[in-house]
């Protein structure tokens, strides 16, 4: 009886652990979270501007007292208020009639004058021009906002602007599927082509020769457009819905086949390339002329993406041939690459992975050869920011090559086109993101990380030398409020070797004599790497769930990018495999390690692919995962759009997508599952969403869905988010949530 009084005393112990997690308390901390931590963090947010043919920038410092316009001139080593706010709200004031705080002046698409004396902005609206030296302030007319395009819209070149040639005589275009040129002076048009067709025509976009003597083309087989239908359930404009189309092609569509023409506009001469070096196209884009006028260059990305080549066609003979060529098994990674041609020395600037990094190379572009390598070694190129053709030089940002630290920390380096000469210009442990100015004489870099606030400096950007400290952030006050920064933590994947990184984020009132249930954000789309490596105050994905009473963590799993090729590449074929087993063995890492973290009780939640990566989870490692939320989720890659699925799940479509898909592997669901949707996503197709979910109605598996109306593409928004809360809090606190009535849900 002792004993068994014991083990109740334990019990109730728990269970009172427990219910004092995800309280009205807890809901209405994560709700007001966002705003407690906003606004107190100063100096931070640097986002300098140059100032053409200067050696000065300006940028908005983010203060105490407010926002204050900083003008600094790098030659000089000054830093002064850009112009005088006191005097500029007053004008602005008194023109717009509205009261404006000199401290709260929001200049939008702000331009200086290199004599920084003029400055021209908007401002409610309306575009200003301010003379300093006269203190006037002149109205420019109302601001023209661009007309907002739908990111699928498919460009089928039929329609174009006329393309005036080098010298100004000549303008080509597109009539009735034929390529025309029209006499700037006397307005006669000609056709160029005769054989255009609706199914086989000339593109609207030709490309003239530098001397104006020849025009490229592509002549395109036309391939129909899919098209993805939305209903609009609650239009706020009638009572009854609309119907909503847009062009949304998807893996397996057949897609336009060009093929290159050149046309010589003084003989009529036409030279039509062979495909036989470009078949079955994902893309075959426009040309690029080389200064001589003989020959063009273009790219060839094979659908499939196991090849992609750069070729060139001679205008002379109509042949073509490959100057270069990426090859792969799995994948060829073309949204990596990075090409400059050097004409005066006839070489080419080329990144690839072929060494499984992605790294530099220098062609020889008459032979098509490598000349060197110019970066080499464990580590990873990611952009090219300049390529000084007189020095031979390269600036360039890379990650990974520093050992024994962070291998996603981003720094910026300069080195010379035969790889000598490696100058790292931003030394600093951090993640560096730096502007540059037009000469490249100087850069502003900004770094920080997850754990410590940014600081922002003026360099050399020869050696790197800091010339001039520009601001360091100030948290203070965030600290006084209770904001606790994640913790950035290591363990090994899968394969009891590589390193996985990710974030640990504890609630602001973390009790390590508490036992935390843990929840993952996942998104584990190859392509990029998404754990955040930069000061931030308020994750979204994280930061206010924590607040309910939960550890919640973060990694990049095998699958994703920017460490080796074979890292990344694990997922070809096989995006159900998300890294789910290293973000177990991670986990498993962290519990060890922190024995408040029940392991027991892990649930997850994502969004787009995270939502399919989620919904997977649950799946396929039901194990590990013990209740999922996922939004707008690719549950089927063929039905998703074709650019995301066709790069990493290859092309034909096998039983690869069967295998990979939750609409297919539905019945093997056991676990908690919440689905949402907006019906207006037209990012992922919605009926991906509706799919999964009559094959778990049709395997009879209990699971909840909120349809959102008028929404597109979300995690929830603000009552996804409250579903969201009480989702996980029943399901892995085993507690009724409280009345949303009780709690401040944001309106």
């Amino acid at each position: 009886m002792k004993k068994l009084t014991i083990l109740t005393i334990s019990f109730c112990l728990i269970s009172h652990t427990l219910m004092a997690q995800g309280t009205t308390e807890d809901y209405n901390r994560a709700f007001s979270l966002q705003d407690k931590y906003k606004d107190n963090v100063f100096h931070s947010n640097i986002t300098p501007q140059w100032i053409t043919k200067t050696d000065c920038f300006w940028y908005v410092d983010f203060g105490a007292d407010g926002k204050t316009y900083m003008l600094v001139d790098a030659g000089k080593k000054t830093k002064t208020t850009l112009f005088d706010h006191l005097k500029l709200a007053d004008r602005l004031s008194k023109v717009t009639k509205k009261t404006i705080d000199m401290q709260k002046l929001t200049l939008a698409e702000l331009k200086v004058s290199a004599s920084m004396d003029t400055l021209r902005f908007v401002n409610s609206g309306t575009k200003w021009i301010y003379l300093q030296k006269t203190d006037s302030l002149m109205n420019d007319g109302k601001q023209t906002l661009p007309k907002s395009e739908y990111w699928g819209k498919v460009d089928t070149e039929r329609i174009g602007e006329p393309v005036i040639s080098p010298d100004k005589k000549l303008s080509a275009f597109v009539k009735e599927n034929n390529l025309y040129i029209k006499d700037l002076k006397t307005g006669i048009e000609k056709a160029i082509s005769t054989d255009g067709t609706k199914d086989d025509y000339y593109s609207a976009y030709p490309y003239w020769s530098p001397d104006s003597k020849k025009l490229a083309v592509m002549l395109i087989h036309a391939a129909d457009t899919r098209q993805l239908t939305l209903i609009e359930s609650s239009p706020t404009d009638q009572l009854q819905p609309k119907l909503q189309i847009r062009d949304y092609v998807k893996p397996g569509d057949a897609l336009p086949q060009r093929t290159p023409v050149i046309f010589d506009i003084n003989t009529g001469n036409k030279k039509v390339g062979s495909t036989e070096l470009c078949k079955n196209q994902m893309a075959l884009p426009g040309f690029e002329w080389l200064p001589d006028s003989k020959s063009v260059v273009f790219e060839y990305n094979e659908r499939g993406h196991k090849v992609y080549r750069i070729l060139e066609m001679s205008a002379e003979t109509g042949n073509i041939r490959t100057l270069i060529e990426e090859t792969s098994n799995t994948f060829v990674n073309y949204t990596r690459y990075f090409r400059q041609n050097l004409a005066k020395t006839n070489e080419i600037i080329w990144m690839s992975e072929r060494d499984n990094w992605n790294h530099l190379y220098l062609y020889n572009r008459l032979t098509g050869v490598v000349k060197n390598q110019i970066t080499k070694g464990e580590w990873y190129v990611r952009e090219v920011l300049n390529v000084d053709v007189k020095k031979r030089e390269i600036i360039f940002s890379a990650n990974g090559m520093v050992p024994n630290e962070d291998p996603y920390l981003i720094r910026y380096y300069r080195i010379k086109f035969d790889g000598s000469g490696l100058i790292c210009l931003t030394p600093e442990e951090g993640m560096h993101q730096a502007w540059f100015s037009d000469d490249k004489k100087y850069l502003v870099d900004v770094y920080s990380m997850t754990n410590k606030a940014p600081v922002t400096v003026l360099r050399s950007a020869k050696d790197g030398k800091v010339i001039m400290s520009i601001e360091k952030a100030d948290i203070t006050e965030l600290l006084k409020v209770g904001w606790k920064a994640p913790e950035t933590f290591v363990a090994k994947g899968r394969d009891g070797k590589t390193d996985i990184w990710g974030i640990i984020q504890r609630p602001s009132n973390f009790d390590p004599n508490k036992k935390y249930p843990v929840i993952e954000y996942i998104y584990s789309g190859p392509g990029s790497q998404y754990v955040p490596k930069t000061f931030i105050p308020f994750n979204r994905n994280m930061s206010a769930i924590a607040e309910l009473g939960f550890i919640v963590i973060q990694m990049d799993g095998m699958g994703t990018s920017f460490r080796s090729k074979a890292f990344e590449e694990i997922i070809y074929k096989n995006l159900k495999d998300a890294g789910l087993a290293d973000r177990i063995a991670w986990t498993k890492a962290a519990a060890t390690k922190y024995p408040y973290i029940d392991i027991d009780r892990v649930g997850i939640f994502g969004a787009s692919a995270g939502g399919q990566e989620a919904m997977g989870a649950v799946l396929f490692h039901p194990e590990h995962y013990k209740a999922a939320y996922s939004s707008c989720g690719c549950h089927d890659n063929r039905m998703d759009k074709i650019w995301w699925n066709e790069q990493w799940m290859s092309y034909p479509i096998d039983k690869s997508y069967e295998e990979s898909s939750n609409v297919v592997n539905a019945y093997l669901l056991t676990r908690p599952l919440m689905l949402v949707v907006g019906e207006l996503d037209d990012n992922v197709d919605p009926s991906s969403t509706y799919q999964v979910c009559n094959a778990l109605i049709k395997a009879n598996k209990d699971f909840e869905l909120i349809l959102l109306p008028g929404v597109g593409h979300t995690m929830g928004g603000d009552y996804g988010e409250h579903k969201r809360y009480d989702f996980f809090v029943k399901n892995l606190f085993g507690v009724t949530p409280p009345g949303w009535d009780k709690v401040g849900l944001k309106k």
